[in-house]
Protein backbone atom coordinates (compact mmCIF):
# COMPACT_ATOMS: atom_id res chain seq x y z
CA UNK A 1 0.00 0.00 0.00
CA UNK A 2 1.16 3.52 -0.73
CA UNK A 3 1.99 5.75 2.20
CA UNK A 4 2.21 9.52 2.04
CA UNK A 5 4.09 11.34 4.78
CA UNK A 6 2.02 14.47 4.98
CA UNK A 7 1.86 17.87 6.64
CA UNK A 8 -1.62 19.31 6.16
CA UNK A 9 -0.33 22.87 6.61
CA UNK A 10 1.88 22.50 3.52
CA UNK A 11 0.34 23.28 0.13
CA UNK A 12 2.72 20.93 -1.73
CA UNK A 13 1.83 18.14 0.65
CA UNK A 14 -1.91 18.78 0.18
CA UNK A 15 -1.35 18.68 -3.60
CA UNK A 16 0.33 15.29 -3.17
CA UNK A 17 -2.71 13.91 -1.33
CA UNK A 18 -4.99 15.37 -4.00
CA UNK A 19 -2.87 13.78 -6.73
CA UNK A 20 -3.34 10.33 -5.15
CA UNK A 21 -7.05 10.88 -4.49
CA UNK A 22 -7.70 11.94 -8.10
CA UNK A 23 -6.26 8.62 -9.26
CA UNK A 24 -8.50 6.67 -6.85
CA UNK A 25 -5.45 5.01 -5.33
CA UNK A 26 -5.51 3.18 -2.03
CA UNK A 27 -3.09 4.95 0.29
CA UNK A 28 -2.48 5.73 3.92
CA UNK A 29 -1.70 9.19 5.24
CA UNK A 30 0.92 9.57 7.96
CA UNK A 31 0.71 13.01 9.54
CA UNK A 32 4.26 12.89 10.81
CA UNK A 33 3.97 16.06 12.88
CA UNK A 34 1.16 14.46 14.92
CA UNK A 35 2.57 10.90 14.80
CA UNK A 36 6.36 11.23 14.70
CA UNK A 37 8.42 8.97 12.48
CA UNK A 38 10.69 6.52 14.30
CA UNK A 39 14.43 6.39 13.72
CA UNK A 40 14.01 3.02 11.96
CA UNK A 41 11.19 4.30 9.73
CA UNK A 42 13.16 7.39 8.74
CA UNK A 43 16.20 5.27 7.87
CA UNK A 44 13.99 3.04 5.69
CA UNK A 45 12.60 6.11 3.89
CA UNK A 46 16.06 7.58 3.30
CA UNK A 47 17.25 4.28 1.84
CA UNK A 48 14.11 3.98 -0.33
CA UNK A 49 14.64 7.55 -1.54
CA UNK A 50 18.25 6.72 -2.43
CA UNK A 51 19.53 9.94 -0.87
CA UNK A 52 21.69 11.14 2.01
CA UNK A 53 19.94 12.38 5.17
CA UNK A 54 20.81 16.01 4.38
CA UNK A 55 18.86 15.69 1.10
CA UNK A 56 15.53 15.48 2.93
CA UNK A 57 16.18 18.44 5.22
CA UNK A 58 14.27 21.66 4.69
CA UNK A 59 17.44 23.73 4.97
CA UNK A 60 15.63 27.04 4.46
CA UNK A 61 13.60 26.56 7.65
CA UNK A 62 14.44 29.10 10.34
CA UNK A 63 14.89 26.27 12.85
CA UNK A 64 17.57 24.61 10.69
CA UNK A 65 19.39 27.88 10.17
CA UNK A 66 19.35 28.71 13.89
CA UNK A 67 20.28 25.31 15.33
CA UNK A 68 22.15 23.32 12.68
CA UNK A 69 23.42 25.35 9.72
CA UNK A 70 27.20 25.47 9.48
CA UNK A 71 27.74 22.64 11.95
CA UNK A 72 29.61 19.51 10.93
CA UNK A 73 26.88 16.86 11.24
CA UNK A 74 27.08 13.17 10.44
CA UNK A 75 24.22 11.36 8.77
CA UNK A 76 23.11 10.00 12.14
CA UNK A 77 23.27 13.53 13.63
CA UNK A 78 20.98 14.75 10.85
CA UNK A 79 18.58 11.86 11.36
CA UNK A 80 18.45 12.65 15.09
CA UNK A 81 17.75 16.31 14.26
CA UNK A 82 14.90 15.24 11.95
CA UNK A 83 13.42 12.88 14.54
CA UNK A 84 13.50 15.62 17.17
CA UNK A 85 12.33 18.33 14.74
CA UNK A 86 10.04 16.65 12.18
CA UNK A 87 9.09 20.04 10.74
CA UNK A 88 12.49 19.90 9.02
CA UNK A 89 11.57 16.86 6.89
CA UNK A 90 10.87 17.54 3.21
CA UNK A 91 7.30 16.79 2.20
CA UNK A 92 5.40 15.04 0.96
CA UNK A 93 7.24 11.74 0.82
CA UNK A 94 5.38 8.93 -0.92
CA UNK A 95 6.53 5.36 -0.28
CA UNK A 96 5.36 2.21 -2.05
CA UNK A 97 7.07 -0.33 0.18
CA UNK A 98 10.22 -0.42 -1.94
CA UNK A 99 10.87 2.99 -3.41
CA UNK A 100 10.07 6.49 -2.18
CA UNK A 101 9.92 9.91 -3.78
CA UNK A 102 9.62 13.47 -2.56
CA UNK A 103 6.42 14.52 -4.31
CA UNK A 104 7.45 17.99 -5.40
CA UNK A 105 5.93 18.63 -7.84
CA UNK A 106 3.06 16.18 -7.32
CA UNK A 107 3.64 14.60 -10.76
CA UNK A 108 6.89 13.08 -9.42
CA UNK A 109 4.67 10.69 -7.44
CA UNK A 110 4.16 8.79 -10.71
CA UNK A 111 7.70 7.45 -10.23
CA UNK A 112 6.53 5.21 -7.35
CA UNK A 113 3.15 4.15 -8.74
Amino acid sequence: MLVIYHNNRCQKSRLGVKFLEERNLNFRIVEYLKNPISDEELNILIKALGVKPIDIVRTNEKLWKMKFKGKKLSGSDIIKALINNPKLIERPIVYNGEKAIIGRPAEKINEVL
